[in-house]
């Protein structure tokens, strides 16, 4: 009786201890271990002995595993099935419910239990203000802005807007003046050619009626670093070329009979900048942005564009949202000021 467990014993431990894939090389050499994936010509290997390796498929002749493998063939056919020793150069496939046995060679495969790919991600969010004061004093006033993010594993789009209008009454005359309409509109786009570097391109557009901006088109792209990008923080840098177009409008006069004065530039210039995203905690996050373009011919002329941004959760998805703006034209228009400074107050959704 006890000779019988210990044959049993014996059966179930051999059993045990074989249980595993098979690397055969082409000089007849055997490894023993786990396929855990194969890409590019290499196998990732996790071998009893000298744990994670990768082989080269150049210098397999054949290999199985003791349990399913997925297989992503180069016509797209995606199959999961054990993998039986096979010919030099070739897998045979074991039968399963779906499929026949098969024998497949190394180079139909275009990659075997390959990570799953991070799915493309969208965000965004929408902020409004408005404001409203009537009797003694009259002034009204609105905001919307929005913006929008999709990040995949190997690029990141942004797109953001935003449009300020405001109106107040004259003392003297009784009329209601605009004192502020403005519309911003700009996206961003990162490739990364490796984990942290990337290659980008950028546009801006924007228009100022009450700032005689009839527009200032920016357009550059360039090379860039994200330094961090985490749940709680983000900060990348990045740095190029771009071309700045602006145009002024100034009209002197009455509607009928004023004059124009315009002023336009259109030159090439360097451009820095960087981004920040900070989660402060549960209920406070901080948004930072800045570019500088100083012009290649003098750089004493420049523009410059920052922004900050504080939001304190109200819910889960609305927040209240205090943000400043801050444009400097080193050369505005005719009688227009270098520095435009905008405060806005709202409440936001993120989505």
């Amino acid at each position: 009786m006890l000779r019988w467990a210990f044959v049993i014993i014996t059966v179930l431990g051999f059993s045990v201890v074989t249980k595993a894939d098979v690397v055969v090389f082409k000089n007849g050499d055997k490894l023993t271990g786990k396929v855990v994936k194969m890409e590019g010509g290499k196998l990732a290997f996790k071998a009893d002995n000298a744990g994670d390796i990768i082989l080269d498929l150049a210098n397999i002749s054949t290999f199985s595993t003791d349990e399913p493998a997925q297989f992503h063939l180069q016509d797209g056919t995606v199959l999961k099935s054990k993998v039986l020793p096979g010919d030099a150069g070739q897998v045979t496939l074991a039968k399963t419910e779906l499929v026949q046995a098969q024998t497949i060679p190394f180079s139909a495969v275009k990659a075997i239990n390959p990570p799953v790919k991070p799915p493309v991600t969208w965000s965004g969010s929408v902020t409004v203000g408005l404001t409203s004061t009537h009797g003694n004093t009259f002034t009204e006033s609105a905001n919307i802005s929005g913006r929008v993010t999709r990040r995949t594993a190997q690029d990141r789009l942004r797109a953001y807007s935003t449009y300020l209008a405001s109106r107040t009454r004259d003392d003297d005359t009784g009329d209601k003046v605009t004192t502020e309409e403005s519309f911003t509109l700009g996206s961003k786009y990162d490739y990364f050619i490796i984990k942290k570097w990337y290659a980008f391109l950028n546009a801006d557009y924007k228009k100022d009626h009450v700032s005689d901006l009839d527009y200032r088109v920016t357009a550059g792209g360039g090379l860039g670093y994200q330094w961090i990008e985490e749940d709680n923080l983000k900060f990348s840098t990045d740095a190029g070329v771009s071309q700045l177009c602006e145009k002024y409008t100034k009209r002197i006069g009455h509607p009928g009979s004023y004059e124009e004065e315009i002023s336009k530039s259109d030159e090439f210039s360097l451009q820095l900048g960087y981004g920040l995203e900070w989660v402060i905690n549960d209920k406070f996050s901080f948004y930072h942005n800045m570019r500088y373009y100083p012009s290649f011919g003098d750089i004493s002329d420049y523009f410059l564009t920052t922004d900050a941004e504080l939001r304190a959760e109200i819910t889960k998805s609305m927040f209240g949202s205090l943000k400043a703006i801050l444009d400097y034209d080193s050369t505005p228009g005719e009688g227009v000021g270098t520095t435009d400074t905008k405060y806005i107050l709202g409440v936001g959704w993120n989505f």
